[in-house]
């Protein structure tokens, strides 16, 4: 037993990413060239979309039959494979990863919800979990599997098993991976695609695939005069965030507001630094979610594929959607006319009477007709969205902020600019953070604050939902 070498295998992966297949794929492997393989599998409910650990051991046929072990053991894996930045972390801690082991992980992110919900930016640190990686494994091999898997038009697991082809890890040849794909019979040539993008970003090609690529072009007249105003009237560092600002809003609304967008952009008189910041978070505060851009959002052809996809519907079956939303009064009003909004909420008794329809939340089926045919009008209504009492209110706060960035020192400039990372959602939380960005707003405009004060307290805002941190710092 001690000639036959055992190879161990973790693969770790969220629900929906292939895990299964790609652990059926590698025992495959390793049975049609002459290797006693079992695989097993531990699901996980606590880890975001539900995480599994898959193990694999395989060792070479002979006359006694070997005993595999179920799980991985911590210290005794040869080769590690991750489907997500933080499954590599977490291969990391459990104990997994060691100077013996191959490590392979894709380094995009899934967030969890702790992540996505946090007042500030609650993400985990990626660059910490890629310095652990290349720190603990005998090797690390890590690129974005995610968008390679995209390109190719498959899932990310076939671009994994490439990856673990193009490692050298397994003393199996590309032909004998490429069969054991072949053998699965569905996707074949979908998953043979990723395979090789997988198979050549392991072996160092990943440049050159990428390049290939390149950036999409425009491809309607609006989108070219864009590309090439902002090329020749912003910074270079200011281009990235500007072109996907326009593709925003042109989403959002039309290329007249595309166009506001730059007009606005233009109008600074700032370093490449501050423009490309107020690139980023104008076009965030422009594209505001009012009740038009949630109905827009809801019934997109796009949004019921991704949820099949996800719930991994065949064509044949019948898929429904609820929802729940809690539009108040205010929304309402807003998403009205201005002046009838503006009409009803001055008076006590108009709102009196209507507020009590709008306390309640409700759960709506979007793939019911009525209520697909409700939300398709009210989706319909940006084309009167200037009209709107939520569309002036926006428009006046955001000349507001850009009048404060345009006076301000570049330093403070930049800090003013940054606040508008308070202002996001809709409902209640839109309500909060436009309430601790006016507070502050409110603190500079008595003077006496610098750049590092107005950092403080925009840090103290997204420390908390509650404003107990900024209450403080102002106090202090």
């Amino acid at each position: 037993m001690a000639e036959r070498k055992r190879i161990a295998i973790a693969v770790l992966g969220l629900g929906g990413q292939g895990g299964g297949v790609l652990a059926d794929w590698i025992v495959q492997l390793g049975e049609r060239n002459g290797y006693v393989a079992q695989g097993t599998s531990v699901p996980g409910v606590a880890q975001r979309t539900g995480a599994t650990i898959y193990y694999i051991e395989m060792i070479p046929a002979g006359a006694d039959a070997p005993v595999l072990s179920l799980t991985p053991i911590p210290g005794d894996v040869d080769v590690v494979v991750a489907s997500e930045l933080m499954e590599t972390g977490r291969a990391i801690l459990r104990g997994f990863v060691s100077k013996d082991t191959v490590l392979i992980g894709s380094t995009h992110r899934v967030y969890a919800i702790s992540e996505k919900s946090a007042m500030g930016d609650g993400r985990a640190s990626s660059e910490r979990i890629v310095a652990a990686a290349n720190e603990r494994a005998k090797r690390f091999i890590g690129f974005d599997m995610e968008a390679a898997s995209e390109r190719a038009g498959t899932v990310i697991s076939s671009v994994l098993f490439g990856a673990l082809a193009g490692s050298g890890a397994l003393p199996f040849p590309r032909e004998a991976f490429e069969a054991a794909i072949r053998a699965g019979g569905k996707g074949v040539e979908a998953s043979l695609k990723g395979f090789a993008s997988g198979f050549d970003a392991a072996q160092g090609k990943l440049a050159e695939a990428e390049a290939a690529t390149g950036s999409p072009e425009p491809t309607t007249e609006a989108g070219r005069t864009f590309a090439a105003r902002l090329r020749e009237r912003l910074p270079a560092e200011a281009h990235g965030f500007a072109t996907e600002g326009v593709k925003r809003l042109m989403d959002y609304q039309d290329a007249g507001y595309a166009a506001l967008y730059l007009d606005r952009l233009e109008s600074l008189d700032g370093t490449p630094e501050l423009i490309a910041e107020a690139a980023r978070h104008l076009a965030l505060w422009m594209s505001y979610e009012d009740t038009i851009r949630v109905a827009d959002l809801k019934v997109r052809a796009s949004r019921f594929a991704r949820v099949r996809g996800e719930v991994k519907a065949s064509d044949d079956q019948i898929v429904q959607l609820t929802e729940y939303m809690h539009p108040r009064l205010e929304e309402i009003c807003e998403t009205l006319p201005a002046g009838i909004g503006r009409r009803i909420l001055a008076s006590k008794t108009w709102s009196r009477q209507l507020a009590p329809l709008f306390t309640k939340g409700r759960h709506v089926e979007t793939t019911s007709l009525r209520w697909f045919l409700m939300l398709s009008l009210l989706a319909g209504w940006r084309r009167r969205r200037r009209g709107t009492l939520r569309y002036q209110i926006e428009q006046a706060r955001i000349e507001d902020w850009l009048a404060l960035v345009r006076a301000a020192a570049p330093d403070a400039a930049i800090e003013l600019v940054r606040c508008q990372r308070l202002i996001k959602g809709y409902g209640e939380t839109f309500e909060r953070g436009l309430g601790n960005y006016q507070r502050i707003v409110a603190r500079w405009q008595a003077g006496g604050l610098d750049a590092a004060g107005l950092r403080r307290l925009r840090e103290a805002a997204l420390a908390d939902e509650e404003g107990v941190a900024l209450t403080e710092a102002l106090a202090s």
